[in-house]
């Protein structure tokens, strides 16, 4: 490596400072309490005569459709707390019986689905009613720790290097109730050219009012949680993007309201996901990530405070692989404070190599202050 200037180094330090990325703590002085896996009850440790805690494994993340109260019991049983993971946005098959709730594109007609991910229209009443009915469902028959918000957000496709985010959603429904809400008033006229308005000189109320419309799906459904079991966690799996990240897309595309739901929530969850989003070979980006998050919303990495940080970060393979080598300078990205818990994305992969499983065991089991070599 080249030798710097002490001109260069010292505001470079400054700047990395101001970020939260100066020098970390070790694993085993870290606030992270939250060791986790997501995608389910990973049977194959079980499998092997080994417990959870083995790997400091102390919380997994389900989806809601595969919870089961045995392995619920078995999960407590270990010391390991259960959440749930909810989709939100993205129910496909809601959309083939109901053709009128798909987000309609500027040019008036149903905006094709980006890669597969086919969301939802926000202001469908009768997709808004499905899912408070089964998230009210699903914290009333399962004795949870917390339950995860995912896909909350508008028609997109942004897991991946170079996002797809079509503008949504302009079927009469939406353009009725935004001129209601805000007071604005629209031409009688086909629906390119009122879309083009409402890209144009209408932009800022029109990207608020969509902002606001998902803000309000997490007010019902903290009203839910707050009625039905009060002491789970409410949590979202959410999009790591800066509001400087394709020119702010997070709130202009995706409908994201950082500010605005932050109070809503318990945890908020970004999902680096390095190899996935372009950055296999800066592994800093994670922390990088992380930091801006905690700076945004004034997030300290106080484990007891009342909105806390744990992102999902990837050690499975999607789109790049992730090598088992990685696997510690991935998790010590994904453990820098302002972050409290951590959990890695996703079993069903990490499953298929053990090597990876070890390092994520040793990894974990510093976060806990147990010794590696303990195991």
């Amino acid at each position: 490596m080249k030798r710097a200037t002490a001109q260069v180094i010292l505001p470079c330090l400054a700047a990395l400072a101001c970020l939260g990325a100066d020098e970390p703590k070790p694993p085993s002085e870290r606030s992270v309490t939250v060791r986790g896996i997501y995608g389910g009850v990973p049977r194959q440790i079980l499998d092997r005569g080994e417990t959870l805690a083995d790997y400091g494994i102390n919380a997994i993340w389900v989806g809601s459709g595969g919870l089961r109260a045995e392995d619920i019991v078995a999960m407590r049983e270990q010391g390991v707390r259960v959440f749930a993971e909810f989709n939100t946005m993205h129910v496909a098959s809601f959309v083939n019986d109901h053709p009128d709730a798909a987000p309609i594109g500027p040019d008036g007609r149903p905006s094709p689905p980006p890669e597969g991910w086919q969301g939802v229209c926000p202001t469908h009443p009768d997709y808004r009613a499905n899912r408070m009915v089964e998230f009210r469902r699903v914290l009333r028959e399962f004795e949870i720790d917390g339950i995860w918000l995912d896909y909350h957000h508008a028609h997109a496709s942004w897991e991946r290097d170079t996002p797809l985010l079509p503008d949504t959603c302009f079927c009469d429904r939406c353009l009725d109730q935004f001129q209601r809400d805000t007071g604005l008033e629209l031409p009688e006229a086909p629906t390119a050219e009122r879309s083009a308005i409402l890209l144009g000189p209408m932009s800022e109320p029109w990207v608020q009012w969509r902002c606001d419309v998902f803000t309000d799906w997490v007010r019902e459904f903290r009203s839910i949680r707050d009625e039905t079991r009060p002491d789970a966690l409410l949590g979202t799996f959410h999009c790591p993007w800066s509001d400087s990240d394709y020119t702010n897309a997070l709130r202009n595309k995706l409908a994201i309201d950082l500010k605005a739901q932050a109070p809503l929530f318990d945890v908020l969850s970004p999902m680096p996901y390095h190899a996935r989003f372009g950055h296999a070979d800066d592994l800093a980006w994670i922390s990088r990530q992380t930091a801006w998050l905690g700076e945004y919303l004034g997030i300290s990495g106080d484990p007891d405070a009342r909105l806390v940080i744990w992102p999902i970060v990837q050690l499975s393979d999607w789109g790049e692989s992730v090598s088992p080598e990685d696997v510690v300078e991935v998790l010590d990205h994904g453990t820098r404070s302002p972050s409290t818990g951590v959990m890695v994305f996703a079993w069903s992969g990490l499953q298929r190599d053990w090597a990876k499983v070890e390092q994520l065991g040793a990894f974990y089991r510093k976060l806990s202050g147990e010794a590696p070599e303990s195991k």
